[in-house]
């Protein structure tokens, strides 16, 4: 079917929300893990954001091509930052206190789901004002396949919301629970990765995140085995 969502956009408040998030949490990253340069990333977060805002204040209904890579570029920023941050985690690890660490390590796993999010909600079917303003038989193919697109055929109370028979189509909450589901089961739960470019960075995400973990649990351990030293 051609149909589509007939809501004016998607709220900006979610996704920038996001962002500013994301941003402040980066910047409180310890000195030990990132020198005070970390505070040029959430900078410049916040001057895109502010760019983005101006485009699509309260809606997402106006797209035009610096604005749609100002956004991915947004997204791709906050990632590098965050991945050099888990790097630069993983060769403090003996010099990081065990409290510090832990709130370090919470820090850029927050950061990481936020970030994948907010890519993933940028990339599928073209961005979130493709998705809202286009007839379903002219967007790009999909990256994810949720439960909704999927669901036309089941009882009528489930049916009912389908992307087929209710129009539905994903907001910025369902890429974030798609993120934050992926960085806690290492793996896709109800929402299925079908292109090569979703199933990578599924995988990079996964691969950070089961990172952080082993990164807290070497340490938890090493700390028992030193008599809770560090």
């Amino acid at each position: 079917m051609a149909r589509r969502r007939t809501a004016a956009g998607e709220n900006r408040l979610p996704p920038a929300f996001a962002v500013v998030v994301a941003a402040v949490v980066y910047a409180l990253l310890p000195d030990s893990v990132l020198p005070a340069w970390r505070l040029v990333v959430p900078a410049v977060e916040l001057v895109l954001l502010v760019a983005l805002l101006i485009a699509n204040p309260r809606r997402m209904v106006r797209q035009t091509r610096w604005s749609r890579w100002a956004s991915v570029a947004s997204s791709v920023v906050l990632l590098v930052a965050n991945l050099v941050a888990l790097v630069r985690l993983v060769a403090t690890l003996s010099s990081t206190p065990g409290t510090g660490l832990l709130v370090a390590a919470m820090q850029v796993w927050l950061t990481n789901v936020i970030g994948f999010a907010l890519l993933f909600w940028e990339l599928d079917r073209g961005g979130p004002v493709s998705r809202h303003k286009q007839r379903r038989d002219l967007l790009p193919p999909a990256d994810w396949r949720f439960s909704q697109d999927e669901n036309a055929d089941n009882v009528i109370e489930v049916a009912r919301g389908s992307s087929e028979q209710a129009g539905w189509t994903p907001a910025f909450v369902d890429y974030f629970y798609l993120s934050l589901t992926n960085s806690s089961a290492f793996s896709p739960t109800d929402t299925m990765p079908l292109t090569s470019r979703a199933k990578l960075l599924m995988g990079v995400e996964a691969t950070a995140a089961l990172l952080t973990s082993l990164l807290l649990i070497a340490r938890a351990v090493g700390s028992l085995g030193g008599g809770g030293g560090g």
